[in-house]
């Protein structure tokens, strides 16, 4: 009974130490089977684990520092040291709260003051007539930043790993909510609020697990594009420039951008339909698609429909700054001829010409926008396992 209490006391301590994080990193096999309810509950109820655990090793290890042999005696002293050790790394170097920070020092710049490379993607945000862009290679290592736009609390989230960039409201049950980077789920990140504990989804915004189970964070509209790109739209916007504290850290992420940054996490398969190969990502209600990032290359201008949504997808010069509007202008639905010259591109119901703001600059329809639709770039493994209905 000694021997069995004591085995089975130690078990359940480097178990629920390995496994509360094993299951929310990205440890080989971790993040495939749905386990994040099982997760959830070790995290939630650790402390009182822990207890039973050592209760249950209590009264072995007395006996044995009492009565035993010393070799013994030496042999319970190397486990529970060594569980020392498995404690000390699991809760305190490999918690993705203690591997990734938020900035300290939140610091923005015009255009003309900013040390932001033009031709690096940026996520940007545009609320009440206030422009702000969070560079990639800056949000990609804290995965979220807390700020304020158009006097509108906002989240601006990123998850290298997945290559997703979503902004939403930080507001749960009508109160502005502090959250912490808690780990991932099926590569994803994933963020707890200081209030309920719950588990949120950093691609879909939506409570995965806790009390809130279910319920969905507000997306605001956002575009990921160049900075370059950006500011020609909106020139009087702010710029997120470094917290030069993890200077390393940005650094670490300089080739993110064009997917050849070292990482086999992040790093992009150029082939077309593989797990880390790019698509661009449209959802309309109940209906997605996924756009292969090569062939939009290829061509430049896809034309599509979603039922009900006439869309069409344009990608800009620099190869990097995509558009996905709607292709329907006071009630027509506009067929679009497949031809990029200097940057415009035009109409076969009236041979308009539309720039890449989506503004018709020349032709009857002068003056006329496309209204943007939201998209996003992303992995394919991302898209396709956060929308399993998703269409190709």
């Amino acid at each position: 009974m000694k021997l069995f209490l004591l085995v089975a006391g130690l078990l359940l301590l480097f178990a629920v130490e390995i496994l509360r994080v094993y299951f929310i990193m990205p440890f080989p096999g971790s993040q495939h089977a749905n386990t994040i309810d099982l997760a959830y509950n070790i995290d939630n109820n650790i402390f009182w684990i822990r207890i039973i655990a050592l209760l249950l090793i209590a009264y072995p290890v007395i006996q044995i520092f009492r009565n035993d042999k010393n070799w013994k005696k030496i042999l319970i002293s190397i486990v529970l040291v060594f569980y020392a050790v498995i404690f000390f790394f699991f809760n305190f170097r490999f918690e993705a709260d203690k591997m990734f920070y938020n900035p300290k020092n939140k610091n923005f710049a015009s255009a003309a003051n900013s040390k932001i490379d033009s031709n690096k993607l940026v996520i940007g945000v545009v609320i009440n007539g206030e422009a702000k862009a969070y560079p990639i290679q800056i949000i990609g290592y804290h995965h979220q930043v807390r700020d304020t736009i158009g006097g509108t609390p906002v989240m601006v989230t990123y998850c290298t790993v997945c290559r997703t960039g979503r902004a939403f409201s930080p507001s749960v049950n009508g109160k502005d909510e502090t959250f912490r980077l808690v780990g991932m789920d099926h590569f994803n990140a994933m963020f707890e609020d200081a209030t309920t504990k719950s588990w949120w989804q950093q691609a879909t915004g939506i409570a995965i697990a806790g009390p809130l189970k279910g319920t969905s964070l507000k997306e605001i509209s956002s575009r990921q594009s160049t900075l370059a790109a950006w500011l020609r739209d909106y020139p009087n916007s702010a710029i997120l420039q470094r917290d030069t504290i993890f200077n390393k850290d940005y650094d670490d992420l300089a080739d993110y951008d064009k997917g050849t940054v070292k990482s086999h996490l992040e790093k992009r398969d150029s082939a077309s339909w593989k797990m880390k190969s790019w698509v661009v990502g449209v959802l309309d209600g109940l209906y997605a698609k996924a756009y292969d990032w090569n062939e939009l290359v290829k061509n430049k201008i896809i034309p599509d429909s979603l039922p009900g949504l006439p869309l069409i997808i344009v990608l800009e010069k620099d190869t990097a700054t995509f558009h996905v509007w709607n292709r329907v202008v006071h009630g027509t639905c506009l067929q679009f001829n497949k031809e990029i010259s200097k940057e415009t591109f035009t109409d076969a119901n009236t041979n308009s010409s539309w720039n890449m703001n989506g503004e018709c600059v020349e032709g009857i329809l002068k003056g006329r926008k496309l209204q943007p639709i939201q998209s996003y770039q992303e992995f394919w493994h991302s898209w396709s396992t956060f929308h399993p209905n998703t269409t190709k």
